[in-house]
């Protein structure tokens, strides 16, 4: 179901990868209609905007991302804001997606959706087979949700709704705030600020151990587009690199980009989450879909990104 240069296009987010990177595809890409929460100040909590809003927009391709995400920090400290407000917005958008006939409804779940102890790399086919990391339990239960839903409409509507489980995305416009941000991009800022500030060592939470995928978010539009054109089936399809990395390696990687000599300091007390969560992509690259950027390119781009705009008048990269 390509979509045409005019389409009327929708995405949900909350200033994220997923918002911003879709919206800056489309925007070099030439779209006309392309609105999202964010930017055009839709309260997808709140029911008479979001009725409003599908009204007057009607919008024919909607991309539906999360209102609360983040790494384990902000999962302790927001849990009930990430339970509700994510099943609150999806609801809705699912609703008036069906109200007003969207041609096609793309939904994000998480990976964190997968059990604990899911035989690794994570099939599809998990789903709801054990029990969840307790550290992400609530962003889980409301991804969950939102993936049964879209099912549900589809079965009972025939809503043309399909789910995506990417990995953990990081790239330019990444979360890179310490106390929200996933770990990827917290690292990334923990090591500038050690560089800047000449730091004898970075504090790394956990023991190193777990292993966590990565996607940079080019080949997450590219995988997003390609759903949306050739993917119609009820089953939850994973988007992954088919790749992950210890946290211990991420940090030293990171580090050795950035050229920060500060040491790194794991800090056991403090809890790793899910030992691991490698995805199986098996069943989108026999769709026709694979990843195209390693892991050292994509952290290189992403903070080339980050410390131009922290530093706008030195040279990317450079302190």
């Amino acid at each position: 179901m390509p979509m045409r240069r005019d389409s009327r296009i929708f995405i949900v987010g909350h200033n994220d990868s997923i918002e911003n990177s879709l919206k800056k595809h489309f925007q070099a890409e030439g779209f006309s209609q392309v609105l999202s929460n964010t930017l055009d100040r839709v309260n997808v909590l709140d029911q008479t905007q979001v009725v409003n809003f599908f009204k007057k927009f009607k919008p024919e391709y909607v991309f539906l991302g999360s209102l609360r995400s983040g790494g384990i920090t902000a999962n302790q400290k927001f849990p009930a804001e990430f339970i509700h407000e994510n099943i609150r917005s999806q609801g809705l958008v699912i609703e008036e997606a069906r109200r007003w006939n969207v041609k096609k409804l793309l939904y994000y779940s998480s990976s964190c959706v997968y059990p604990k102890e899911a035989k690794q790399p994570i099939q599809e086919g998990s789903l709801m087979t054990g029990p969840l990391e307790p550290t992400s339990e609530s962003y889980a239960i409301a991804k969950i949700a939102g993936t049964k839903m879209c099912q549900a409409y589809k079965a009972q509507y025939g809503l043309h709704a399909i789910v995506a489980v990417p990995a953990t995305l990081y790239g330019p416009g990444s979360d890179t705030d310490i106390e929200t941000a996933h770990v990827l991009g917290a690292l990334i800022a923990k090591f500038h600020k050690a560089k800047k500030e000449g730091a004898d060592e970075v504090v790394v939470w956990g023991s190193g151990k777990p292993r966590r995928e990565f996607l940079y978010v080019d080949d997450f539009v590219s995988a997003s587009l390609f759903l949306m054109e050739h993917y119609d089936g009820t089953d939850v399809v994973n988007i992954g690199s088919g790749f992950d990395v210890a946290i211990k390696h991420l940090a030293l990687m990171i580090k050795e980009i950035i050229g920060c000599k500060a040491k790194v300091v794991f800090d056991a007390s403090k809890p790793d989450g899910a030992m691991r969560k490698l995805m199986d992509n098996t069943r989108i690259r026999k769709l026709g879909w694979k990843p195209k950027v390693s892991l050292e390119e994509g952290i290189e781009k992403t903070y080339a990104n980050y410390s131009a705009i922290v530093f706008p008048s030195q040279k990317k990269g450079k302190i």
